[in-house]
């Protein structure tokens, strides 16, 4: 069996939805951070759905740009109280995507992502993040459940 070396995972990048599940998977990634020294970055994707009209999906983005935020400033105040800093991105489009995209530019090693989010009726009809992930990331995936 391999054994990890202290360099194994450089980077690891955390996406936040605001669920209990991204809490989860945040405080594990402190804990991988902890055990191989390694830098955190945080990631809330917008999902730019299609709205009824063109307002309400102004509204709509304006709404969940501050849930991000506000996600990512709470994900930010954990890893304070644990004496970890992170970089914070947010980004728009479609969340799986934009997750594998800043892997890449980030050059992670690892993504850990809980295994549920918040939206149960997207999940049904187009499958869950985490399951995206697992198939067409270009690092390793840790899904926390």
């Amino acid at each position: 069996m391999k054994r990890l070396s202290k360099n194994s995972f450089k980077k690891i990048l955390v996406p936040l939805d605001g669920s209990k599940y991204s809490i989860k998977a945040l405080e594990r990634a402190c804990d991988v951070v902890n055990s191989f020294n390694s830098k955190l970055v945080l990631i809330y994707v917008v999902e730019k759905t299609v709205p009824i009209n063109f307002l309400d999906r102004k509204e709509y983005l304006e709404i969940l740009r501050k849930f991000g935020k506000k996600t990512i400033d709470h994900a930010n105040e954990i890893l304070s109280k644990k004496g970890i800093s992170a970089k914070s991105i947010i980004k728009e489009g479609n969340i799986a995507h934009e997750i594998d995209k800043a892997a890449k530019n980030e050059k992670c090693d690892l993504i850990v992502v809980g295994n549920k989010g918040l939206g149960s009726v997207s999940r049904f009809f187009l499958g869950s993040v985490s399951n995206k992930l697992s198939q067409s990331s270009s690092c390793s995936i840790l899904i926390v459940k």
